[in-house]
């Protein structure tokens, strides 16, 4: 009974150890790669203008608010009390207003880059599935931000060049 529990354990160690040797990975840096892609540029410069537009709204309103403020300081002793609260009130919305307006740039400039970006995670994505699935793959890594801090190179392959051939076809 002890030989032949012995020998299945060596059976079973001698199996796993096989399995174990003939498991491969991949292994790439996402952000690398997604910055070969040939729409990445197309984000970049499309998130550069949107980001212009929003700092020329800005300061558009900044230089407006300025404008007014001056006015104000410049005739707030000649104004009645009822005159000053108004011009005080005005202000205070214009600068509410102006808050609330960088705010919800900010939002929108995240949620646009957001949007914009996945959708290139999204192809960079299939592209690695695909590439996986051809190469026969148990997995692929992303060795970003030091995740993977040691790779062995027997049973690990650099796919860097493969990813970028399939994004950039």
């Amino acid at each position: 009974m002890k030989k032949l529990f012995l020998f299945l354990a060596f059976a079973a160690f001698s199996f796993a150890a096989s399995a174990q040797a003939s498991l491969k990975f991949g292994y790439f840096s996402f952000e690398n790669a997604m910055k070969q892609m040939p729409d990445y540029a197309l984000v970049q410069h499309n998130m550069s203008d949107l980001q212009a537009k929003y700092d020329a709204e800005t300061k558009r309103v900044e230089e407006e608010f300025n404008k007014k403020y001056e006015q104000f300081l410049d005739g707030q002793r000649d104004f009645a009390p009822t005159i000053l609260q108004k011009r005080q009130a005005e202000l205070q919305d214009m600068m509410e207003k102006n808050v609330a307006f960088k705010q919800e740039a900010a939002r929108l400039l995240a949620q646009a880059q957001q949007e914009a970006y996945d959708s290139l995670k999204v192809k960079l994505r299939l592209a690695v599935k695909v590439i996986g699935d051809q190469r026969g793959y148990a997995f692929i890594l992303n060795t970003d931000n030091d995740a993977v801090p040691y790779i062995n190179n027997a049973t690990g392959e650099d796919i860097t060049d493969i990813v970028k051939a399939v994004i950039n076809k």
